[in-house]
């Protein structure tokens, strides 16, 4: 197989590489509303331990895959088993990368979930949502205040 084009700016990466790919539950907040959205992200193999140990996670579902399998040039590409109306993550080819990596220096990760197989036995859940363009505004109120000699030399 052909190195794809996003792949040659990883020259320690290959299109064999194996990697997961989760279906995440979050969530857009719109003036005041907020609307859920599935959204396909790559699970770095801590992430993929932590969530098989049983942690509440907002993933309904996971499949093992590889680079070649999810990224053609330099555009994500869906595997069939993931709902249409799934949106890829920001910057997901960089992260699907990234994700690759962290697989290849903990290859016994691999066998949780095989190549070309899913998962979805996770302990899912909303309760605390995802909210991926929150903002976060910090009021002065909000400094913690601190005693006049704390930066001082004594």
């Amino acid at each position: 197989m052909a190195t794809t084009t996003a792949l040659q700016d990883a020259p320690d990466v290959s299109a064999e590489n194996y990697l997961v790919v989760g279906l995440a539950t979050c969530f857009l907040k719109q003036e005041g509303e907020v609307e859920e959205v599935k959204i396909l992200e790559p699970i770095p193999s801590a992430a993929l331990e932590a969530v098989l140990k049983g942690i509440p996670t907002s993933y309904s579902m996971a499949r093992g895959t590889t680079l070649g399998e999810v990224i053609s040039g330099d555009t994500p590409e869906k595997p069939p088993e993931f709902p249409a109306e799934a949106h890829f993550c920001d910057d997901f080819i960089a992260r699907a990368i990234a994700a690759a990596r962290t697989y290849k220096t903990r290859p016994e990760a691999q066998a949780h979930i095989p190549p070309g197989t899913m998962r979805d036995d996770f302990n899912y859940s909303i309760e605390r949502k995802r909210v991926l363009n929150q903002i976060r505004v910090v009021r002065k109120e909000d400094d913690v205040k601190q005693h006049e000699y704390t930066h001082k030399v004594l």
